[in-house]
């Protein structure tokens, strides 16, 4: 068997996770939106409970249209704060409702949620060489930047540690440990 990234349970829904999706760089705006409102969703939680609520936030937030969402209202709200299938937090809903606005916003002035944010990063996944789990960072300068310029476009729930871990669940940053055997498969072919 391939060795894995330490933080990976033997949970075949976290192995599946981390084997196709941690560390992908990703250009599609729905899915930049998702990992916003879940790594937002996941502030003083689990990844993997949020893990296990993907499925219930991917329906009940129109499979992440930020257009749709954004026409949430308080009813809707009230709703959502009655399903058991996502995290039952008004704070963490009426950001996800009030970020699909900021996605909105964005995307008429730089293009897409893509660019945006990619440029913030200098628009290249940046490969780091971590040789444990205790070596990877909680926050770094360049996730401090990235909620410094979100939250000055109206993004809420989405702090310097929140940042990171986005970065890293995007593919923004190769964060796999080096013996990992998905450390090579998203390097960056430049690296």
């Amino acid at each position: 068997m391939s060795t894995r990234c330490s933080w990976v349970s033997d949970d075949p829904l976290d192995q599946h996770y981390h084997d196709t999706e941690w560390g992908v760089p990703v250009h599609d705006d729905h899915i930049l939106f998702e990992f916003i409102t879940l790594e937002g969703a996941q502030a003083g939680l689990s990844w993997a409970t949020i893990l296990k609520k993907r499925e219930g936030y991917r329906e009940a937030f129109a499979g992440f249209d930020p257009e749709i969402v954004a026409t949430y209202d308080e009813a809707k709200v009230e709703e959502l704060l009655q399903n058991p299938a996502i995290v039952r937090h008004r704070q963490k809903i009426e950001s996800t409702i009030s970020n699909a606005n900021v996605v909105s916003e964005v995307q008429a002035k730089f293009g897409s949620l893509d660019a945006f944010l990619w440029e913030i990063v200098g628009s290249e996944p940046i490969d780091n060489s971590w040789k444990r789990l205790g070596d990877i960072p909680a926050s770094t300068e360049l996730s401090k930047t990235m909620s410094k310029v979100l939250k000055q476009h109206g993004f809420r729930f989405m702090g310097p540690t929140t940042c990171y871990a986005f970065m890293q669940a995007v593919g923004m940053v190769n964060d796999h440990t080096t013996d990992c055997f998905r450390y090579n498969q998203v390097s960056s072919p430049t690296r």
